[in-house]
């Protein structure tokens, strides 16, 4: 008996000499790793001057043309509150839940940091856990790298160490102050001022204590205890709160358990995002390249995120709001029609077999979840799977909008797309085939060839064998084997087979020429195709470049910026008014304009009249790819210009019917901020300006839209080849018939024509 508890002692002996050996290692090797991070080695820690400066963090604003705060750039986007302002109950909850202790440490709870160092290095158990508020603000700020299977052990020291540093700082209130103003809550929402006005649609010091528990539960799980997202585990989590709340003595446990059965109630703040999200997106990258300019230039560190710097824009508010007013009522009624369509025509199904080939793992895909989906009455959660989710993107038509200002290159206006928060991919400098809304720079070169608006173009359908038998068609299938068209009205009715035409007799290299000097994506092929804008090109670039017609020829570069300051008013940086490239002659222009002028008067664009009632002096295009892929508009007026583009995300999803047209789909958007402006007395005066074109520029609308040719013609139409033989004996031919012209006749054309705009 005496032996066998000698041999259980020895046992016991040799188990704690292990465990003392064990214990004595982890903590060398604790000491040691504690030396290497203090030292540096695993990154820098920030200094006393550093940590001192957090507290003075100041957001820079974004300022539009008409002084209205239309952004802000946060090292974190949060709203700040006073201590005063955040009820007791709410900081109860926050230190009943994640540090009891707070009050009494001195950054970091030993006790808990043991515990879980002993759990990561021992036990390899990466759960996390133990960090002191202080300590979870630390990351909060400064957020945590990767070093491998010592990522968890070094952030947690480096944080203890940061953690310590700022309470030597900051008092216990300051530092939890500073947690509950930048603490993430998810959804892009840092600090409870935001997070209680997102989901309760009130200020923090409003919260009631319930409230207050459902936001400090969040804290553990941003997504997971959403209470839109989860509704159910955001119910539960509050209760553990109030009880964790109740056993700290915050409240009775008889207030606790009353509480408990409250159901839960939100009041989700419904949000489209920033009006101008995506101007102030380029804004940043705009002003960070300036800034590093400004910085190497002057040895200088100035910071847009931290240094509240005022950042003034040439962006028009009102008129952005029109537009995406604008945007928002059109695409609603779009989108229904849309996906009425797809469904008679079983897309999805289709879609779906395609998802199911291309899936490596379809079944997974297809199971429901819950998913946060845009919409254009306001977020909407619905139980579906990732496929559907996918679908759901894939099928919706997106608008994007641009407006300048022809002469200086201000951008009044810019809307990216239906949502930045949600989608924030920016559809203004999205390349899409440019379709009919190219046709302007074709017959603008032609102009530029010393062609006129009379000139007859062909009309007739054919086969073209030299690229691959391409058979091009008019919008609405017509052609007229007996007459030709006036280039004028060709041009106002957006006709292809007359634009094909016209692409032969002014030639590849002249169009090249145009494109180049406009700054378009250079094209190699001579294909004849180009002539109804196959090229891809931006709104921004097709903005920029009908600008140049509205400007007389002179095509001024884009800016946004007008100048940026620091917090105290010091000009840094103040835009400098460069001289504008000259691209067109300004005679050619008012040809250009005036002709442009019937597309809005008796074109494609009379719907501007006629069913919006606009009634200023607009000239215009529409654009329309071949299957309603891309839906174009434009319009401009001396100082302004509108350009407009609506289509799904992928080509392959569209309209097939006129629905997809560029004057059903795309110009109702610009019409209905045109509309807007000139219902403003104010800024009807300054953007939408007649145009000072010279009376005989508008002649051509004595040439009669359609000329027929005779049995002659007929024939030598059919069996000719189209060679450059036949297009100076047609242009030879238009020009003695023009000066033969009787003079009566050229009296009764002028009674007798349309009044222009």
């Amino acid at each position: 008996m005496v032996k066998k508890k000698k041999k259980n002692g020895k046992w016991g002996n040799k188990i704690l000499k292990y465990f003392i050996v064990v214990l004595l290692s982890a903590l060398l090797l604790f000491g040691l790793l504690f030396g290497l991070v203090y030292a540096g080695l695993f990154g820098r820690l920030p200094d006393k001057t550093e940590l001192t400066s957090i507290s003075n963090e100041e957001a820079s604003l974004v300022y539009s043309s008409d002084n209205v705060i239309i952004g802000k750039y946060f090292a974190e986007n949060r709203t700040n509150v006073k201590w005063d302002d955040i009820p007791q109950h709410l900081k109860n909850a926050l230190i009943a839940t994640e540090d009891r202790r707070f009050f009494t440490h001195k950054g970091y709870d030993a006790f808990s940091y043991i515990r879980v160092f002993v759990k990561s290095i021992l036990l390899r158990d990466n759960s996390g856990g133990g960090s002191t508020l202080t300590q979870q603000l630390v990351k909060n700020l400064y957020g945590r790298k990767r070093y491998g299977f010592l990522t968890l052990p070094v952030n947690k020291i480096k944080e203890a160490i940061i953690a310590s540093r700022m309470e030597k700082i900051y008092s216990k209130e300051e530092l939890l102050l500073l947690y509950l103003n930048s603490v993430p809550f998810g959804e892009e929402v840092y600090g409870v001022e935001s997070a209680a006005r997102r989901f309760f649609s009130k200020s923090a010091k409003s919260l009631k204590i319930e409230e207050s528990a459902v936001l400090i539960g969040m804290l553990k799980a941003n997504t997971y205890y959403n209470p839109v997202l989860n509704p159910e585990n955001s119910r539960i989590r509050r209760n553990v709160v109030l009880s964790l709340m109740a056993k700290e003595g915050y409240i009775s446990e008889k207030r606790a358990e009353s509480l408990k059965k409250l159901p839960l109630k939100i009041n989700y703040e419904i949000t489209n995002g920033q009006p101008a999200g995506y101007f102030v997106q380029q804004v940043k990258i705009r002003t960070k390249h300036l800034l590093d300019s400004i910085n190497d230039a002057n040895s200088s560190e100035y910071n847009l995120e931290k240094d509240g710097l005022r950042v003034y824009t040439t962006l028009n508010m009102e008129i952005q709001e029109m537009a995406v007013k604008a945007v928002k009522t059109q695409l609603s009624v779009m989108q229904g029609l849309l996906d009425k369509e797809l469904a008679r025509r079983k897309a999805k199904t289709a879609w779906l077999a395609k998802q199911k080939r291309l899936s490596d793992d379809y079944a997974s895909d297809s199971k429901k979840r819950k998913v946060r989906l845009f919409d254009w009455k306001g977020p909407q959660t619905q139980y579906i799977s990732k496929l559907d989710s996918l679908w759901y993107y894939y099928k919706m038509l997106h608008a994007s909008v641009l407006i300048t200002n022809p002469k200086s290159g201000e951008v009044i206006t810019w809307v990216g797309g239906n949502n930045f928060q949600s989608l924030p991919f920016d559809m203004v400098l999205s390349h899409r085939q440019a379709a009919s809304a190219f046709k302007p720079f074709l017959y603008m070169t032609a102009l530029q060839d010393s062609m006129e608006p009379c000139l007859y173009l062909e009309n007739t359908k054919n086969k073209y064998e030299g690229y691959e038998n391409w058979e091009p068609e008019n919008y609405d299938r017509s052609s007229t084997a007996d007459s030709t068209v006036a280039m004028w009205y060709a041009l106002a009715h957006s006709m292809n087979l007359p634009s094909v035409d016209l692409y032969f007799r002014v030639g590849k290299d002249k169009l090249s020429e145009t494109c180049e000097v406009l700054g378009f994506p250079r094209f190699t092929n001579d294909a004849p195709s180009i002539a109804l804008g196959t090229l891809d090109l931006s709104l921004l670039e097709m903005v920029r470049a009908y600008a140049a017609f509205a400007n007389r020829g002179l095509m001024a570069d884009l800016y946004m910026i007008k100048k940026i300051t620091d917090s105290k008013g010091k000009v840094l940086y103040k835009h400098k008014t460069t001289e504008p490239t000259k691209v067109f002659e300004a005679e050619k222009c008012d040809m250009i304009t005036a002709m442009l002028q019937q597309v809005i008067s008796s074109g494609t664009g009379a719907g501007m009249r006629s069913r919006f009632g606009v009634q200023s002096q607009l000239a215009g295009k529409t654009g329309t790819a071949q299957n309603y892929s891309d839906s174009w508009f434009f319009a401009y007026t001396p100082d302004v210009v509108i350009g407009t583009w609506v289509g799904a995300s992928s080509p392959e999803v569209h309209f097939n019917s006129r629905n997809g047209s560029g004057s059903a789909l795309a110009m109702p958007i610009a019409a209905n901020v045109l509309k807007n402006i000139e219902n403003d007395g104010q800024l009807k005066s300054k953007y939408l300006t007649g145009f000072s074109i010279p009376e005989e520029t508008y002649a051509f609308l004595e040439c009669p839209p359609f000329r027929e040719v005779g049995v002659k013609g007929f024939f030598n139409r059919l069996f000719d080849t189209k060679s450059d033989e036949k297009r100076d004996t047609v242009k030879k031919r238009d020009k003695k018939e023009e000066d033969d012209e009787p003079a009566i006749r050229s009296l009764i054309r002028r009674l007798f024509q349309k009044k222009k705009d």
